[in-house]
């Protein structure tokens, strides 16, 4: 079969109602290669009384993978990096051993009618460079390989497929695309990396006959080729990449291959002792009980 399994996401509410959709980690599969956590946000329609904004919160042992279809967000972080994000551009934010950032509304969609919709992605960074130093890296839309394969748009978000390779850096074997079918097209997938999943964002899906639901993440059996056929027009994006070298740990927004890593990680932002977003004077307090 070249479905190994397939994975319902379960709601969240990051606060003030904003939903998200996250399908992982889950109980069947930790992580997709080094695709830890896997969020997806919208279409939503933002009111203009609705704050959304994410206050100044930190991370270890990832890399956060911004992508939006829709809307924009402002993000800024304690290494002094500010970036507005938007629609087809791929953020990259390393974490290492320690880094604090927010994302806001821009100032020019605050308190106006618009629409967000994306995915964010973290990335578990290998045992060697979970204490690496932190890191941003914006690639602008215009920078994506795009390109056409049997009819199918195709963006080569992170890694190399079909003969083109992102700019993107990454730290071991990563795989992230943007696929558009129209109606009827399908496109064959081979020499897909060992692990390998695929999310249907819009439209109707079918992989080698088996109709994959929105709101359903299909791992795939990489061992054999898949063909993907769209029966209305339909968007999807593919993740993978080589497995993580060992288990990882999570607590809250911390991650490692070490639980008491987790554990000091989290006495360290309860102390404040985390470096600050520059001109921020916010943060979302430590869970009184972090799930592990």
């Amino acid at each position: 079969m070249s479905i190994a399994n397939l994975l319902k996401g379960h709601e969240k509410d990051l606060g003030g109602g904003f939903m998200v959709r996250r399908y992982l980690p889950s109980a069947i599969k930790q992580a997709v290669g080094p695709f830890i956590f896997f969020d997806h946000f919208g279409p939503v329609d933002v009111k203009p009384e609705d704050n959304h904004d994410v206050r100044p919160h930190p991370h270890i042992g990832l890399a956060t993978v911004t992508y939006l279809f829709e809307g924009a967000m402002d993000h800024r972080d304690s290494i002094g990096s500010v970036q507005r994000i938007e629609p087809g551009a791929i953020n990259w934010m390393t974490a290492g051993r320690g880094i604090v950032h927010s994302e806001r509304t821009p100032k020019d969609l605050a308190g106006v009618p618009h629409r967000t919709h994306g995915l964010q992605l973290w990335a578990a960074l290998p045992k060697a460079h979970e204490e690496d130093e932190p890191s941003f890296s914006h690639t602008p839309a215009a920078d994506i390989p795009e390109l056409e394969v049997d009819g199918a748009k195709v963006r080569v978000l992170i890694g190399s497929a079909f003969g083109h390779t992102s700019p993107v850096r990454t730290y071991m074997q990563t795989l992230y695309l943007d696929v558009s079918l129209r109606a009827g097209q399908e496109l064959a997938l081979a020499g897909l990396p060992q692990e390998a999943a695929l999310y249907p964002i819009s439209g109707e899906l079918e992989i080698d006959g088996r109709a994959l639901p929105l709101h359903t993440m299909a791992l795939l059996d990489t061992a054999t080729a898949q063909r993907v056929k769209a029966n209305s027009a339909a968007q999807f994006v593919i993740i993978g990449g080589e497995p993580l070298d060992g288990h990882r740990f999570m607590m809250w927004n911390f991650v490692s291959s070490s639980k008491e890593r987790l554990q000091q990680a989290a006495e360290d932002w309860d102390a404040q002792r985390f470096p600050h977003v520059p001109g921020e004077t916010e943060w979302i307090p430590l869970p009184k009980k972090p799930g592990t």
